[in-house]
């Protein structure tokens, strides 16, 4: 799988598990990065994880996930995460820069995933 070798996923995994590994065991990461750099990271890291899934699923290393598909995916994450959770529960705040980190994150994702997929005929 040539998207898996993708140096940007491996280091977007790891920012994240990093991230979450130091909020998890209390230790302090300044606001930017402990509130905003995993809403970066979450797009390009579930819909990879989703491709992987599919291409293994269909043994075709060479499908991509459609553009509808992929906005459709991040405005799921948008409603959930910025506008249901916060109305149930007071650990999450809608913000309006996790809205557009989001959706810089799907716009990421669909160019990485085109830029890495072999196009043979």
């Amino acid at each position: 799988m040539i998207f898996l070798k993708n140096i940007f996923i491996q280091v977007a995994l790891l920012i994240s598990l990093t991230i979450y590994t130091c909020q998890v065991t209390g230790i302090g990461l300044p606001a930017i990065i402990n509130n905003y750099v995993n809403n970066l990271l979450c797009m390009p890291l579930v819909l990879t994880s989703c491709l992987i899934v599919l291409q293994k699923i269909k043994s075709n290393n060479r499908i991509t996930i459609p553009i509808f598909v992929i906005a459709s995916v991040t405005l799921y994450y948008i409603l959930f995460f910025e506008w249901y959770l916060p109305t149930v529960n007071p650990r999450y705040t809608a913000d309006l820069i996790d809205v557009c980190l989001y959706i810089v994150g799907g716009v990421i994702f669909y160019f990485l995933q085109n830029k890495h997929i072999p196009h043979h005929v």
